[in-house]
């Protein structure tokens, strides 16, 4: 049985020369990458919790009016924790819990903004339908069970958190949409932003 592929990035490393290695990094990521120097608190907190922790820094260009700032970004790809068939809320609350893990290590690392994956809060079930029990795993944006989850994160590590949901719009027909709620470090939600292929419109199938 093959071993397992980690990373893109640890695939690269293991089979290119060094010298060759540096002018993939520039096509891929657009310039070199440079890796963090996070601390090793970090690292054993997220072995321990299962998951893996990797941190990057990208340079930006020089302003002529304004000092630099850093600026440290999260990104979460978090896989299931339940089987699907489990109840809703044992699915939801299950992410939740692995997810307030993930945070609590990025906020180890200085992380001022986190964002979350796609439909985080569920199996990722959209691609050219919509029927039960996927649908229940649609809530609001504005006071849902992952929204008022996601405020109190925020709030603890003073984060700014982008949490793309699966909405319920109950003021307009109970419409889905996939749905990003983005929340300040004071756990305020300052506003969202919607894709329109949850529900489909017009034509538009994402498998073509």
């Amino acid at each position: 049985m093959a071993a397992e592929l980690v990373s893109l990035e640890k695939l690269l490393e293991k089979h290119i020369p060094a010298g060759e290695l540096r002018e993939v990094w520039r096509l891929l990521y657009g310039k070199d990458i440079s890796p963090l120097d996070l601390p090793s608190s970090a690292f054993q907190a997220a072995s321990i919790r299962g998951f893996e922790l990797q941190g990057y820094g990208f340079e930006a260009a020089v302003e002529q009016t304004r000092r630099p700032r850093i600026v440290r970004v999260g990104l979460i790809q978090n896989k299931i924790q339940l089987p699907t068939s489990a109840p809703v809320t044992e699915q939801i609350s299950s992410l939740h819990k692995h997810i307030s893990d993930i945070v609590e290590v990025a906020a180890m690392c200085g992380v001022n903004i986190v964002c979350f994956q796609e439909a985080w809060t569920m199996p990722f079930a959209f691609c050219t339908r919509e029927k039960l029990p996927w649908t229940e795993f649609a809530e609001s944006a504005e006071d849902g069970i992952t929204t008022k989850f996601c405020q109190e994160l925020a709030k603890k590590h003073n984060m700014v958190i982008v949490s793309p949901i699966l909405e319920r719009d109950s003021v307009h027909g109970d419409t889905l949409w996939n749905t990003a709620v983005i929340i300040s470090n004071t756990g305020a939600v300052m506003g969202k932003t919607r894709k329109n292929h949850i529900p489909r419109v017009g034509d538009f199938n994402e498998v073509r």
